[in-house]
């Protein structure tokens, strides 16, 4: 079929939600510096490029210092997430495999660092389930603009007008939007009555056929 599904990777595939904000917290006791109440939720689903000058506005112009600050936490993550072990989300396996049967290609399109991805497929048991991955390093620009997502579309060589996002995030539903795709929500950051730009949501993708979700998009 003449379609792709473009995945957002934390809150979708996986929910590493609290390894993500316990790494946060380490990084913030290692350098003595308080992160600001709600500070996580606010800016879950950025780049860390995005999100350290908010914390640090002082390292706004120090870009090698975002980087190194930016690596040391995503270090503290991937700890983290091999002293907990990592499972994918409620009827992921299962709606990556009928989409691959129905000759769906599926692509990552995450801010998400490469390595933290390819960490999880493995820990997971996701491997050969996607055609593709698009992560924060592949990017100049952070969701919500769409460049991440027009990205994974060209790598699964499919016009993003026939492509469907996957998302929980405010900024990567937008982004999805702007890149003229369609977007299913997914409720595991945010309840699904706050997710009202994506065109369907679901608490979990269980029970849920790819086929049956392009007839609902009205794409087939």
């Amino acid at each position: 079929m003449n379609f792709g599904f473009l995945f957002d990777w934390d809150g979708v595939v996986i929910d590493s939600h609290l390894q993500h904000r316990e790494s946060w917290d380490l990084l913030a006791q290692e350098m003595g510096e308080a992160l600001p109440e709600g500070f996580f939720v606010k800016t879950f689903g950025m780049r860390n490029q995005n999100i350290i000058p908010l914390w640090l506005p002082r390292l706004a112009e120090s870009p090698a210092a975002i980087i190194e600050i930016g690596d040391r936490k995503e270090a503290l993550y991937r700890e983290v997430l091999r002293r907990d072990g990592i499972e994918a989300l409620p009827g992921i396996k299962a709606f990556l495999q009928a989409a691959r049967a129905a000759g769906i290609p599926s692509c990552v399109g995450s801010s998400t660092p490469r390595q933290n991805i390819e960490t999880v497929i493995e820990m997971a048991g996701l491997e050969g389930l996607f055609d593709g991955i698009v992560s924060a390093d592949d990017v100049a620009n952070g969701k919500p603009d769409p460049e991440v997502f027009l990205k994974a579309a060209a790598r699964v060589a499919r016009d993003p007008a026939r492509c469907v996002v996957f998302e929980d995030a405010f900024v990567g539903i937008e982004a999805g939007k702007r890149g003229g795709m369609k977007v299913v929500g997914i409720a595991t950051t945010h309840p699904r009555e706050k997710l009202t730009e994506a065109d369907l949501v679901f608490e979990s993708l269980s029970g849920v056929s790819p086929l049956e979700l392009m007839q609902q998009l009205g794409l087939v």
